[in-house]
């Protein structure tokens, strides 16, 4: 068996701990076993999933990976930490604020002949393949992606970019590199509102 932490209790660390706990039969989760979560937070226990420590999933012998599953911000230093410990690592698109630091951490990986992997979920979703088919070997001509949310904290998350970022890279894998032309941000502060439009043109423009 191969021993795993969640780190991070929101949505994706509570479906982790859920399908950890819950493995479907014949999967290779058959083979991952739950040592427990890490959070800020003081819970207890999630689903018979107990509550360790950070410096406990870190000198754990028992543990071999950890699923970081918290805010963005986050992402970078607790990767590192991970690393350094000699743990395998799953995380939550994106992976850090800044594409140095995503390649610092590539790098550690390799020198630690540990397994770094970056997973964005939303690109293995039924929904996600059906539109991938509808565009197979069309030319895009012109198009628009509109998503809303609930505003979050820039502290935590980072720049609103990458709020939207995992939903870019939608784009990205259906149509090939592309170069940011513009982009406008509108914020209404007494209404607890903020935009952001930009605007791509393909490598064939």
């Amino acid at each position: 068996m191969f021993g795993t932490v969640v780190v991070g209790v929101g949505i994706a660390g509570l479906a982790r701990i859920r399908d950890l706990m819950n493995p479907m039969p014949s999967s290779p989760s058959e083979h991952l076993k739950l040592a427990g979560f890490v959070s800020r937070r003081s819970f207890g226990n999630i689903n018979e999933a107990k509550q360790i420590s950070l410096e406990d999933a870190l000198s754990s012998k028992e543990i071999h990976a950890a699923f970081i599953s918290t805010e963005n911000r986050s992402h970078e230093e607790t990767i590192r930490m991970f690393l350094e410990a000699g743990k395998h690592v799953l995380v939550e698109y994106p992976m850090a604020l800044s594409a140095k630091a995503a390649h610092e951490l590539w790098e550690m990986a390799e020198q630690k002949d540990k397994v770094l992997h970056v997973e964005h979920i939303e690109l293995l979703t039924e929904e996600y393949k059906q539109l991938k088919k509808e565009v197979a070997g069309k030319d895009l001509v012109k198009g628009t992606l509109h998503f809303t949310g609930h505003v979050l904290d820039e502290n935590k998350s980072g720049f609103p970019a990458f709020s939207g970022i995992a939903r870019l890279t939608w784009l990205i894998d259906l149509f090939g590199d592309l170069t940011v032309t513009s982009a406008t941000r509108e914020k209404q502060k007494d209404k607890n509102y903020s935009r952001m439009t930009v605007h791509f043109e393909t490598a064939n423009k």
